[in-house]
C-alpha cells in the first residue's frame, strides 16, 4: 500500500531535486526514512523530488489486532513527528575555505598556512584559499530549527516544535543561501559582538537603499612592478608599489597578497560584489606584456575597491594598504583577519537599516528587474568584446598591411618616375615618395591604436563580467530569505525583520553597482572617443603634410 502524507504548509522549491507542495495536498512518499529532515516523494502533479519532512504529516491505514463489533479491522492514522539532528558545532568547523561561508551560528575561518608559508613558500601559481575537502558524512553544518530567546526547557521545546513546523531548511547544504550564512541569520542563529567601527549603514535615498558614503575617500596608485628575488636568487617574484593618498606611504605587495585579500573579502561580505582579480598565468609571468596587462587589471581592481563605501573602509583592506615593512605587525593583522568572527551569518549583524522596512513585493520586483538587466548586459558584453577584439585584430594586422601595401605601391611609382631625368619632375617624384611613406606610417598608427582606445574598453568589460558573475549568488541569498518568509507565515514578523536586512543590503549593493557602472562607462566611452578623434586627427595631419609636398616643389 502506498504511503501517503498530507501537506501542512506551502513549500516552494528553490533547488534542483526539490518539488513544490501546497497546503492540504496529498503526496505519495517513496520512503519513511528522512534525509537530514527531508522526505522523497511525488506531488499531485506527478513531480518527484524532495520536500521538508516538517511540512507534512504522514498518514496510512494500519491493520491492527483489535477488531470492531463487525469483526472488521479499524484503520488508524499514524502521525510521524519529524526530528532534526545537530551535527558538528561551529567551533569544530574552523579551517574551512572561504567558499564554505558560515551556515551556523559561528563563523568559518580560512587559513593560508603558517606565517612562514606567507613569506617564503607562496608563489603566484599556488592555490589561494582553496576550500578544504567537504568531507564525508556527517556534514559540517549545524542542523537545527532553534531560534533565539528561549527562557526554559519546556518553552525551548515548544519553540523548537513550532519552528520545525514552519521553517524548513534547504536540502542543498552547499547552496549559496546556506554557505553565505543567509539561512542561519534568517533563522536567528547568528551571534557575535559588533563594535561601532564595524557597523555598516544602509540609508534611504530617492533611488532606494544605498550604502552610506565613506566620509574619508582616498585614492591609491600602483607603480610599475619590479622584479625581486629571494633565497639567493633561487626564487623570483614581481612586487607592486602601492601608495594610498591618506597615508602617502608606499607599501610593496605581491600578487599573492592581493589574492589573499580577495579571499578574505569574499568570505566577509556575502552580499557585496568583490571585483575579480586579473587572472593568473602559469607561464610567462615575467614577460613584459603580461606584467603590463596585470598591472592595468590591478589598477581597475583597486579603483573599484577604494570607491566602494563598505570595502574601502574594511579593516582588512586598510591593513593591506597601510601595513609597511613591519613583518610582525603584518602577521598580526593577517591572523586577525583569518579569525574574523563577522563572516557568514554574523556579517548581517553588522548592517543597520532605515527605520521604515521595505515592501517585500517591491523588493522582489526590483530583484527580478535587475536579474533581467544583468542577463542582457552580460550577453551584450560578450558581443561587444568579440566585436572590438576582432576589429583590433584587423587594425593590428589587416589594416596595417593594407595601408603599407598602398604606401609601397606609391613608392614604386615614384621610383619609376625617377627614371625621367627632367628637372621639373623632381618635385613630383619626391612628393609621391613622401605619400608612400605617409601611408606606411598610417598603417603603423592603425596597429598602435587598439591598445589606446579598444584595449581599455575590453579591460573594463572583463572587470564587469566578473561583477555580473557575482550577482547570481548575491541574488540567491536575498531570494532564499524572501522564500522563507513566504513559506513561514507563522514566523512572519520575526523573519521579516531579518529578511529586510538582507534585502536592504542587496538593493544597496545593486544601487552601488549601477552608480559605478554609469561612472565607469561614461568615462571610458569619453576616453575612447577622445582617442579616436586624436587618432584620425593624427592621420589627417599626416595626409595634409603629404598634400603640401605637391605644392612645395612646383
Amino acid at each position: 500500500m502506498a504511503l501517503k502524507a498530507r501537506v501542512l504548509y506551502d513549500f516552494h522549491s528553490e533547488n534542483p531535486g526539490e518539488i513544490s507542495i501546497t497546503e492540504n495536498e496529498l503526496v505519495t512518499l517513496f520512503s519513511e526514512e528522512e534525509l537530514d529532515g527531508w522526505l522523497e516523494g511525488e506531488n499531485s502533479r506527478g513531480e518527484a523530488g524532495l520536500f521538508p519532512a516538517s511540512y507534512v504529516e504522514i498518514t496510512r491505514d494500519q491493520i491492527t489486532s483489535n477488531t470492531n463489533n463487525n469483526g472488521l479491522s479499524s484503520p488508524k492514522a499514524k502521525a510521524v513527528t519529524p526530528t532534526h539532528t545537530s551535527y558538528t558545532s561551529p567551533e569544530s568547523q574552523r579551517g574551512l575555505g572561504a567558499g564554505s561561508g558560515g551556515s551556523g551560528g559561528g563563523s568559518f575561518h580560512t587559513s593560508q598556512g603558517s606565517d612562514d608559508d606567507w613569506d617564503d613558500d607562496w608563489d603566484d601559481s599556488s592555490p589561494t584559499n582553496a576550500a578544504q575537502g567537504m568531507g564525508t558524512s556527517p556534514p559540517l553544518y549545524p542542523v537545527t530549527s532553534s531560534l533565539p530567546g528561549r527562557r526554559d526547557s519546556s518553552q525551548q521545546h515548544q519553540q523548537q516544535a513550532k519552528s520545525s513546523a514552519t521553517v524548513g531548511r534547504n536540502l542543498n547544504r552547499f547552496s549559496t543561501f546556506v554557505k553565505s550564512g543567509g539561512e542561519a541569520f534568517l533563522l536567528g542563529e547568528a551571534s557575535a559582538f559588533v563594535k561601532d567601527g564595524d557597523r555598516i549603514c544602509v540609508v534611504m535615498s530617492k533611488n532606494g537603499p544605498e550604502w552610506q558614503e565613506d566620509p574619508y575617500p582616498f585614492m591609491c596608485t600602483i607603480d610599475d612592478p619590479t622584479k625581486q628575488t629571494k633565497f639567493k636568487g633561487m626564487k623570483s617574484y614581481m612586487s607592486y608599489g602601492l601608495t594610498p593618498t591618506h597615508t602617502n606611504v608606499q607599501v610593496n605587495r605581491r600578487y599573492k597578497h592581493f589574492d589573499w585579500l580577495y579571499a578574505r573579502l569574499v568570505e566577509r561580505f556575502p552580499v557585496i560584489s568583490v571585483p575579480h582579480l586579473p587572472e593568473k598565468q602559469a607561464t610567462g609571468r615575467f614577460e613584459e606584456d603580461f606584467i603590463s596587462k596585470r598591472r592595468k587589471g590591478l589598477i581597475w581592481w583597486m579603483n573599484h575597491m577604494i570607491t566602494h563605501p563598505v570595502l574601502a573602509r574594511c579593516d582588512v583592506f586598510q591593513h593591506f594598504l597601510t601595513c609597511g615593512a613591519d613583518e610582525k605587525a603584518w602577521k598580526m593583522g593577517k591572523r586577525k583577519a583569518e579569525r574574523d568572527e563577522l563572516v557568514g551569518s554574523n556579517f548581517f549583524l553588522t548592517i543597520s537599516t532605515p527605520a521604515v522596512p521595505l515592501d517585500l513585493q517591491e523588493v522582489e520586483s526590483k530583484i527580478e528587474g535587475f536579474k533581467s538587466f544583468t542577463k542582457r548586459m552580460d550577453e551584450n558584453i560578450v558581443v561587444v568584446n568579440v566585436t572590438i577584439n576582432d576589429f583590433a585584430r584587423k587594425q593590428i594586422t589587416g589594416f596595417k598591411k593594407e595601408y603599407q601595401k598602398v604606401g609601397q605601391s606609391f613608392a614604386l611609382l615614384g621610383q619609376a618616375f625617377e627614371l625621367d631625368q627632367q628637372a621639373y619632375s623632381g618635385g613630383l617624384n619626391r612628393a609621391i615618395a613622401y605619400t608612400g611613406e605617409a601611408y606606411e606610417q598610417v598603417g603603423e598608427y592603425f596597429a598602435e591604436q587598439p591598445r589606446r582606445d579598444l584595449a581599455p574598453i575590453s579591460d573594463l568589460l572583463d572587470l564587469y563580467r566578473g561583477h555580473l558573475a557575482n550577482f547570481p549568488d548575491i541574488i540567491h541569498v536575498q531570494k532564499g530569505a524572501l522564500t522563507k518568509v513566504k513559506d513561514c507565515p507563522k514566523q512572519e514578523g520575526e523573519l521579516h525583520d531579518r529578511c529586510n536586512i538582507i534585502s536592504c543590503a542587496t538593493l544597496a549593493e545593486i544601487q552601488h553597482f549601477h552608480r559605478t557602472r554609469v561612472r565607469d562607462f561614461r568615462s571610458q566611452m569619453q576616453h575612447h572617443l577622445q582617442e579616436q578623434i586624436g587618432f584620425f586627427q593624427k592621420i589627417t595631419a599626416k595626409l595634409q603634410d603629404a598634400l603640401q609636398k605637391y605644392d612645395d616643389d612646383q
